[in-house]
């Protein structure tokens, strides 16, 4: 882990949707820093500031580091603009991922919106090698067809026979033809051996705290429900407080906390 920002340059900058870009960057010297899925890097924009962005890229990709950015501020806006050959600063990886599933294991991913982009390398994670034994499911949604992530790799993913795969969002054209709703409705359709599933969760806190009620409700224990935190991290080992959640700073204890630790939180307003 890096605490001083390394140089990396950008490799691709690839549009998602209106408002998110995938960068790719590689470092401008050296190898790539080891990450583990579901943890998050600094990324520094000269001039313009630093914010914490989650991996989204494989863990086994070779020289590349992989961020997917929505543009909502000055300093992402920055790093949404960068060019091939620009650079920027990277610090990290930072805080805790996503569980190891075993291979036998029935593991649910449930993603909403921009949130596939911290659980995209534990997908492929678990796709590594064939390994699996168990089921995989993928079930994410957004807003509308134009706000989902990654569409390409999703009709792929949707042809594969080792990966269920599950799409819906609140309003479509007529065009669409997956299902229209909301991601927690996927969740009661699903069947689920709760003793044997673990449930990797991550989109907006209303999408999560529903889904966590409907994944609890097929019977899955909090230890084996996950969900990834968003909070204002700035200096990202829980020296300044500006991501304190409870007892919990989100970024030395988590992103990546079990419903267990958490849920009672989730009920609690404006914490």
């Amino acid at each position: 882990m890096s605490l001083a920002p390394i140089p990396y340059r950008v490799r691709t900058n690839e549009r998602e949707t209106a408002d998110t870009r995938t960068l790719s960057l590689e470092p401008a010297s050296g190898e790539r820093i080891a990450y583990t899925p579901g943890q998050f890097t600094m990324i520094y924009a000269f001039g313009a500031g630093e914010i914490p962005i989650s991996i989204s890229g494989d863990p086994a990709g070779g020289r590349e580091l992989v961020h997917t950015v929505r543009d909502v501020g000055p300093t992402s806006g920055a790093i949404c603009a960068l060019s091939a050959g620009e650079e920027v600063g990277i610090r990290g990886p930072f805080g805790h991922g996503w569980p190891d599933a075993a291979p036998d294991e029935h593991l649910v991913i449930v993603a909403g919106g921009l949130g596939l982009a911290p659980l995209r390398p534990a997908l492929y994670r678990a796709l590594e090698g064939g390994a699996r034994r168990g089921r995989l499911t993928l079930l994410y949604g957004g807003r509308e067809p134009e706000q989902l992530l990654f569409r390409e790799e999703l009709d792929e993913w949707r042809q594969r026979d080792d990966l269920e795969c599950e799409l819906i969002v609140d309003v479509a054209r007529r065009d669409w033809r997956g299902r229209v709703g909301v991601v927690p409705s996927l969740i009661d359709r699903m069947e689920i051996d709760p003793a044997r599933t673990t449930a990797l969760v991550c989109g907006p806190e209303v999408m999560m705290r529903f889904a966590a009620t409907a994944l609890l409700g097929r019977g899955i224990p909090p230890q084996r429900l996950f969900l990834s935190m968003e909070r204002n991290m700035r200096c990202a080992v829980g020296h300044c407080g500006h991501c304190q959640w409870g007892s919990s700073f989100v970024c030395r204890d988590g992103p990546v906390l079990d419903w267990g630790t958490i849920g009672p939180r989730f009920g609690i307003r404006e914490l």
